[in-house]
């Protein structure tokens, strides 16, 4: 599938080919910590898949849980997540970000991972009261 996105600020856009089969959610500490959030969303691929068509993330690396350098590509003028890389033979495991992609009401997450560190509260998530907007 072709899609297309960008950071919040727009100053890095992109272009890749992804599988829509391979999205998934992840509820580990890091991925908690990076994005304020109870969990991030990731469409896998390889480095190759990805073309950046505006502006050059800055780069920030830090060794998982499971001994792993991982790459955070992002804004470095609104913060935004754009893509995460690997190092050795997980160099070409990239992923993008599911926020950053203009796409992604047609990418749905097929897997979870690290759901130990998945938030208590995350099964209740749907049965609370909610607004169209706010």
């Amino acid at each position: 599938m072709q899609i297309d996105g960008q950071c919040h600020c727009g100053k890095i856009s992109f272009e890749a080919t992804v599988d829509p089969e391979a999205v998934s959610v992840c509820h580990c500490t890091d991925c908690q910590t990076l994005t304020g959030s109870p969990f991030r969303v990731t469409a896998i691929c390889t480095a190759a898949d990805i073309k950046l068509t505006t502006g050059t993330p800055k780069l920030y690396g830090k060794r998982g849980d499971n001994g792993r350098m991982r790459f955070q590509h992002f804004c470095a003028d609104c913060g935004s997540p754009l893509f995460t890389s690997g190092e050795g033979e997980q160099a070409d495991d990239w992923g993008i970000r599911w926020g950053s992609i203009r796409q992604r009401d047609k990418l749905r997450p097929v897997r979870q991972i690290w759901c130990q560190s998945a938030a208590v509260w995350i099964d209740a998530v749907p049965l609370l009261p909610g607004r169209p907007r706010d």
